[in-house]
């Protein structure tokens, strides 16, 4: 606040050199805060001012007469009252005046800030206007507003900040992205950071080989801007990742021990036990940290403080729509061209043999059974050739008969909680034969036709333009030749849009090898999966159309069935990967740590080399148990599902802390584990947690050519979100996916990387700097909370333990 303050009597002057104003609500008949909100926004709107803090006040003794402009206002309250301040931000009399000048009242422009139609220098952008909630007290107890004791505070404090520690850990060591401003809390420095330039500003490009590789990748012709054009804002439809320099052999030594590989300079290096590439952690180690994190999040007054604190969050947020929402929505109406239609969306989370709806693989397969019935298409086991038309008509079946009935391949009622039937709707007309031949990338025709498949989706995204997808390709581990196979479909069939980045999954199916006799032990499937990837990474002559399809290969993930129960236990006595050798499958967590352990190696190579480096984005928290969600918090660079995190407040407000990317797809989870209107999308988004939406199977969950718009305009009508809380979800799948740097530069601005309202540009996400201010200074409010206690503590313990033993 500008205005002078006396604590006693919470008096505010508004005198000519502040424009400061203090109102408070005298008694009234109005009974609501929803109608005292009303009458207060109105007289904020006569007053015209820009500093504004209503006090709530439990006892007034002074009734207030005069609203006006000049009107100095004082009310006395009782002394060990709380109030909610609504505090616009600080302005200079020019501010002022020029917000006169431009008529602050009718102006919707006007309300944007100068910032509306011209760039301001960053000097003049220190505060968005917006009505701001903020909780004070009187006492000299600074724990007094936040609602529980002293203790239960230090307690929560100093186990959150651990936790967040350990995850800081291994997030640097995977080279997963971190929150700047989760980072920059942890080391100490508190409160909203503003047009800070040093934020990830090492934008130079790698050099490799006397080439210039744009942002780590060897896309040789991609260019951005695009040439020719003037206006400089549109890239070039050229998007070529196949066209990369191969880069030298290195020669390095790979060995893989207990699950974990390991990278030597020379043979020589070996033997003298220095690595060039080693993980600094072992599964021993992760399981103690695993334990830290599982027992705060069954930790009685933490989850009580967490469930407090997030309550909290989503409260102030309903109370800033209420205050805010209007001049959010001038604000996007101000910007010109942009709206929700044509920002940009990713779908971070879809597999790709179900990526297009049902009555598209109708057509489909309609369409070859008329034009190429005489195509052989598969091979039976004893070797014998069968044509397309040959295939249907061992099925009695014929295209004039085919229907999405007959096919049968979307999700009904029959597989709520039943993961098994859902599996058999990705066989088309219940036969896994025609599931080989139309989905498959590896069978006798060399999966021909679901490369075409992919492609007409992709062109249905490049002419949607703003819609971009992140589809899943499936490598098993059952064997060492899977890489080659999948790149060569991929490059053979130029399987390559602009609009598609791929991810890896890899299914938790040791058990069934085991049983087939396909592997002998689990280290055999960490071997099958990575040593191929640290092969390429090394030499990528050994596997050339490899070293090109992983130029378009941003992650990895994990899947399977969630609701199966681990068999076996997870404790420092589980057994390596080399000694794994049971028939049971390995637990959720054990999978999860040794996925990512072999990526964070794969990772520091790719890096060194100047190559594109992976995250891991696994399914987590869509059924089973919370422990799920344990492993993916200290492991993953972000999530899937996390439906059950509203089971589990201690590590839902550790992923708010964390600002971890939770991918979510209410129609899927519909159909499988949770009806639609008890998903907590809407109460993670209100809360502040980086929810997007994804739609997981169109073929199984969707109706139209547009699954993405589908889920948004669903969940829009649902929920009754707003323009501005859609664009902000789009804007969240964007900054969560992998697309390279550069383009998200293009499709965010250039400072998207920075924290705050500079890093946001509204001409581009059409996200009101007001929406971003308020997510930002509410998680920093959160972080100095949380960081501030827990150092304190750690600071009046190392006094404490000085004067110890100084006696």
């Amino acid at each position: 606040m500008n205005g002078d303050r006396v604590s006693d009597k919470r008096t505010v002057s508004n005198s000519s050199e502040d424009y400061g104003i203090h109102l408070s609500i005298p008694d009234s008949p109005l009974k609501t805060p929803s109608e005292i909100f009303e009458n207060f926004a109105g007289k904020v709107a006569h007053a015209e001012l820009a500093d504004v803090n209503i006090a709530f006040q439990s006892h007034i003794t002074d009734n207030e007469e005069d609203f006006s402009d000049d009107a100095s206002i004082t009310s006395t309250s009782h002394k060990d009252h709380c109030h909610i301040g609504l505090d616009m931000c600080e302005t200079t009399i020019q501010d002022m005046k020029w917000m006169r000048r431009a008529n602050w009242q009718n102006n919707p422009s006007a309300r944007l800030g100068r910032s509306a139609s011209v760039d301001l220098p960053e000097q003049l952008e220190e505060k968005v206007q917006f009505m701001r909630l903020s909780i004070e007290g009187e006492r000299d107890d600074p724990h007094h507003f936040i609602g529980v004791g002293d203790v239960e505070l230090l307690d929560a404090s100093t186990l959150l900040v651990q936790s967040l520690q350990l995850r800081h850990k291994y997030t640097e060591m995977g080279q997963q992205r971190l929150n700047t401003t989760t980072k920059r809390h942890l080391a100490g420095d508190y409160g909203p950071k503003r047009n800070d330039p040093s934020l990830k500003a090492n934008n130079k490009p790698v050099q490799h080989n006397g080439n210039t590789l744009p942002y780590n990748l060897d896309y040789g012709k991609l260019r951005s801007p695009a040439e020719g054009n003037e206006g400089g804002n549109e890239y070039s439809d050229i998007y070529e990742p196949f066209n990369c320099a191969v880069p030298d052999d290195l020669n390095y030594v790979i060995r893989l021990n207990q699950g974990i590989f390991t990278v030597y300079k020379s043979e020589l290096h070996e033997q003298k036990g220095e690595p060039l590439y080693r993980l600094n952690s072992n599964l021993k180690s992760f399981i103690k940290d695993y334990n830290v994190v599982l027992a705060l999040a069954a930790h009685g007054p933490v989850k009580t403080f967490c469930f407090k604190r997030l309550c909290y969050l989503e409260s102030k947020f309903n109370l800033h729509i209420l205050l805010n929402e209007q001049n959010e929505t001038a604000a996007q109406k101000a910007v010109p061209h942009r709206d929700f239609y044509n920002v940009r969306k990713v779908d971070t989370h879809i597999h790709c043999s179900s990526c297009f709806n049902q009555k598209h693989l109708l057509r489909f397969i309609k369409k070859k059974l008329k034009k190429h019935p005489d195509e052989v298409v598969h091979q039976t086991a004893d070797g014998t050739l069968m044509t397309l038309q040959e295939v249907f008509d061992s099925l009695n079946l014929n295209a004039y008969d085919l229907s999405t009935d007959s096919l049968d391949v979307h999700a009904d009622k029959n597989t709520f909680h039943r993961f098994d039937k859902f599996n058999q709707k990705y066989n088309p007309l219940g036969k896994s034969m025609l599931r080989d031949i139309f989905l498959k990338t590896n069978n006798y025709i060399k999966g021909k036709y679901f490369a075409e498949l992919i492609k007409e989706v992709a062109s249905d995204l490049e002419e949607s333009k703003y819609q971009n997808t992140e589809p899943r390709l499936s490598i098993y581990g059952n064997c060492r030749g899977e890489w080659d196979r999948l790149a060569d479909w991929a490059v053979n069939h130029h399987v390559v849009s602009p609009n598609i980045r791929f991810l890896i999954q890899i299914p938790r199916l040791y058990d069934v090898y085991k049983a087939k006799s396909m592997v002998d032990t689990f280290e055999e499937i960490i071997a099958n999966v990575f040593l191929p990837i640290l092969e390429t990474s090394i030499n990528p002559s050994t596997h050339p159309n490899l070293h090109k399809f992983l130029n378009m290969v941003v992650g990895f993930d994990s899947v399977d069935d969630e609701s199966k129960a681990d068999l076996s236990m997870f404790n420092s006595e589980s057994p390596t990967p080399d000694h794994w050798t049971s028939a049971k499958n390995p637990p959720y967590s054990y999978y999860l740590y040794f996925m990512y352990a072999n990526i964070a190696l794969v990772n520091m190579v790719r890096k060194d080399r100047g190559l594109n480096i992976f995250s891991f984005r696994p399914h987590s928290g869509e059924a089973g148990s919370i422990n799920h969600l344990v492993s993916a918090f200290l492991l993953s660079e972000g999530i899937n599902h996390g439906l059950l995190l509203r089971k589990a407040p201690a590590l839902q407000y550790l992923f708010y802390l964390s600002q971890i990317p939770v991918a979510m797809s209410p129609l899927s989870n519909n159909s499988l584990f949770l009806d639609y209107h008890r998903n907590p999308l809407p109460v993670f988004f209100n809360r502040g947690i980086p929810v997007s939406l994804s739609t997981d199977d169109p073929m199984q969950f969707h109706y139209t050519k547009e699954p993405l718009m589908e889920e948004y305009s669903i969940a829009s009508q649902v929920w009754k979100m707003t323009p501005c809380d859609m664009c902000e979800l789009a804007m969240n799948s964007v900054v969560s996916s992998g697309f390279e740097k550069t383009v998200k530069e293009h499709w965010l601005g250039k400072n998207f990387e920075r924290e705050g309202p500079s890093g946001n540009d509204i001409r581009q996400s059409n996200v009101p700097n007001i929406r971003i201010a308020f997510r930002h200074e509410t998680l920093c409010d959160e972080l100095t909370m949380v960081c501030g206690t827990a150092r304190a503590a750690r600071s009046r313990q190392t006094s404490a333990d000085c004067s110890f033993s100084s006696q």
